[in-house]
């Protein structure tokens, strides 16, 4: 089996918001403070992350992550990147790989450049890219992962698939028709949600479920919430269709 953590399951400005007192931010609900969002996938003697957010630190902590693997990144928002350096703890003796495409691992290189230099000034994080293709499969360790693009917006990033799960955050389409192969079997899908609302790159709840319905996911987390709706009214208006997760929710998934 494989273990699925969540580290973080909050939108870029995390739950609660700076200077916000609405009922959500203000919520005693321990299921409603959302750090950014990222996941800690676990099988065997093999530990991945997907995304390092401004938390990553607070998140391994408070996880216990004593080693790491490598790191997958979705896209190069800030949200997304910003805990990268705190990889320096785990590339002390050998460089420390990270993966996603081309175009990502460009700009993560532009963000933090003294982390890929072949002359490392000592503390730093030494960093090693390894470029992923859409839908090739790849391992880290015991683990396949196999990327799968999606549309944010206007940009085009990748979810990943491993085993019968899938992790797919800030998702507008889910190019169904592109990547039906790649999504078909999938069990578990962890999908972007942002809020009831519509939103130009984000799905909504509403959409989210209808995404997952398509692919045939028997079991639908949200995660990328916003703080417009909380946790026990997400559970409430999707019962039966889909679940809200929370910041440190831990799952078991069939590894195929």
């Amino acid at each position: 089996m494989t273990e699925i953590e969540f580290l973080g399951t909050g939108t870029s400005h995390g739950v609660p918001v700076i200077a916000c007192h609405c009922p959500v931010c203000s919520s005693s609900d321990p299921r409603d403070k959302r750090w950014r969002s990222s996941i800690l996938i676990r099988r065997g003697g093999t530990s991945v992350v997907i995304d390092t957010g401004y938390e990553f630190r607070l998140q391994a902590l408070r996880a216990g992550i004593d080693r790491l693997d490598g790191v997958l990144y979705t896209h190069a928002h800030s949200d997304h990147l910003m805990g990268l350096d705190d990889l320096r703890v785990f590339s002390r003796d050998h460089k420390f790989s990270i993966y996603s495409t081309a175009p990502v691992l460009k700009t993560i290189e532009n963000v933090f450049p003294y982390a890929f230099r072949d002359w490392q000034y000592k503390g730093v994080p030494a960093i090693e890219a390894v470029a992923v293709e859409e839908r090739k499969p790849f391992a880290v360790g015991e683990i396949e992962f196999v990327p799968i693009p999606v549309m944010h917006g206007m940009m085009r990033i990748v979810g990943y698939r491993f085993g019968k799960a899938a992790y797919i955050t800030d998702v507008s389409d889910i190019l169904y028709d592109e990547n039906k192969e790649v999504l078909s079997g999938i069990d578990t899908l962890v999908i972007g949600a942002l809020r009831e609302r519509p939103h130009w790159s984000h799905f909504s709840f509403s959409q989210a479920v209808e995404a997952a319905g398509r692919i045939g996911a028997r079991h639908v987390y949200f995660t990328h919430i916003n703080h417009e709706t909380g946790h026990n009214e997400i559970e409430e208006r999707y019962r039966g269709r889909a679940l809200p997760a929370y910041d440190t929710l831990k799952l078991e998934v069939a590894d195929e």
